[in-house]
């Protein structure tokens, strides 16, 4: 007390500075413990190998945290069409009216490939309060269908987004030993390929019987890509075949069709044989043992061995001049191109046209059987030049259009490119020929 009689006692100032004096030294005292939590939170720690140790994130967005991205464009729900589903059940599952399901199919022409869903394809959907906002429904590796609620509410607008093919060239090549189609699925070429390749040789090369052990082919193709991803094969831009020692060249231009290196069509009037290619029996002779009448007559056309109603095919644009029965032919068609050359096709199981009737190249004539004087199914096929029978593998045919003089300089350009193509791809072949032999001997 007698501490405090004294302050009483001091002037009015010296109170002041005491005071002063006191509240400083109490933040002083404050201060030693703050710097000390501090300091446990800002000392080094000392880590040892081989030892985990808990590291302490603070975020201030919990949605980082735990993965969650809520970011409404890419939130979809989706669903995989099963067997039997339409649109209509699809929207009815997910609590979508009848009304928004006419509407969606009906809002353009783009909109009416939703009709028709196969199973196993995805559809993913946006709703807003209930209702549908958006579709998108994927068409292809490429196209992507999107179908858009209109901001007045009234009805569905589609818009299409297209992604872009990347194209690559690849090649494959080979020697036939056995087949021509063993021997393309030997050098990796899809199905649609081999029948693509046959197709643009079609006019130079019976598939079906001229071709021989040894040959050789070599063909160029696209291959497309999609963000880096494989989809699928384009088109075969380049090829050669060699047949019995000729050798035949095709270029594809930008019109779709294919060339010879010079610029001639690949395209001819006549297609060298009328049937599949993987199906074949006798070869084309001036003479052979006829199997029914016992006797050796002139056998003057080719036949063609394959499965009952096999379509055949009509060899080139021509009419109808006569389509019948008989005991010898059985049904069988014959037709008139132009004046100078008859086709004739025969022992149908049916035919597929009638005198008087325009084909056009490849279009289907008959189908293959075996009626009239025959021991088994095929098709017997004759080729008449001015009334006389000639051999339709070998007969010369009318040279083929040369491609339009506005096109030609752009062509030849894009010849010089592909032949080289052909070249560096046929060095590979004939090195693994050699290779090949050397192993063999």
């Amino acid at each position: 007390m007698r501490y405090i009689d004294k302050i009483k006692q001091l002037p009015r100032i010296h109170k002041y500075a005491i005071l002063g004096v006191g509240i400083l030294m109490g933040v002083i005292a404050l201060l030693p413990q703050k710097n000390e939590a501090m300091s446990a939170h800002t000392t080094p720690q000392i880590l040892e190998s081989g030892i985990r140790y808990p590291l302490e994130l603070r975020l201030d967005d919990e949605s980082v945290l735990y993965g969650k991205v809520d970011v409404d464009d890419e939130t979809w729900d989706s669903v995989t069409v099963k067997s039997g589903d339409t649109l209509g059940n699809i929207f009815k599952r997910l609590g979508l009216s009848a009304k928004e399901t006419y509407l969606v199919t009906h809002a353009d022409e783009l909109a009416k490939t939703l009709v028709k869903l196969r199973p196993g394809e995805v559809l993913e959907f946006k709703t807003k309060e209930g209702k549908l906002n958006q579709l998108r429904y994927r068409l292809s590796a490429v196209k992507t269908l999107y179908v858009h609620a209109n901001k007045d509410g009234n009805g569905f607008s589609t818009s299409l987004d297209e992604k872009k093919v990347e194209l690559r060239t690849s090649f494959a090549q080979g020697e036939i030993t056995s087949s021509f189609w063993n021997a393309a699925v030997k050098a990796g070429l899809t199905d649609n390929l081999i029948m693509r390749l046959a197709g643009i040789f079609g006019w130079d090369i019976d598939f079906a019987i001229e071709l021989r052990q040894g040959d050789l082919f070599n063909v160029v193709f696209e291959e497309q890509y999609v963000d880096g991803e494989f989809i699928g094969y384009g088109n075969i831009v380049a090829a050669e075949f060699v047949n019995q020692g000729d050798i035949f060249q095709a270029i594809r231009h930008s019109d779709g069709n294919y060339y010879t290196p010079d610029g001639r069509s690949m395209r001819k009037s006549f297609l060298r044989a009328p049937v599949d290619f993987r199906y074949v029996s006798s070869n084309f002779t001036k003479a052979r043992f006829h199997p029914v009448q016992k006797r050796w007559k002139a056998h003057r056309g080719t036949d063609y061995v394959a499965a009952i109603g096999t379509p055949v095919m009509a060899a080139g644009d021509g009419k109808v001049i006569r389509a019948g029965y008989d005991k010898y032919n059985g049904h069988h068609v014959f037709i008139q191109h132009g004046e100078k050359y008859t086709t004739k096709y025969l022992h149908f199981k049916k035919r597929a046209v009638k005198k008087g009737d325009t084909v056009k190249q490849g279009q289907t004539v008959g189908y293959l059987g075996n009626t009239g004087m025959v021991t088994g199914a095929h098709l017997h096929y004759e080729f008449l030049v001015d009334g006389v029978h000639r051999n339709p593998r070998t007969v010369s045919l009318p040279k083929a259009l040369p491609i339009a003089k506005s096109e030609e300089q752009a062509f030849l350009e894009i010849a010089k490119q592909r032949i080289k193509e052909l070249n560096t791809t046929k060095r590979f072949l004939i090195a693994n020929l050699r290779d090949n032999s050397s192993k063999s001997l």
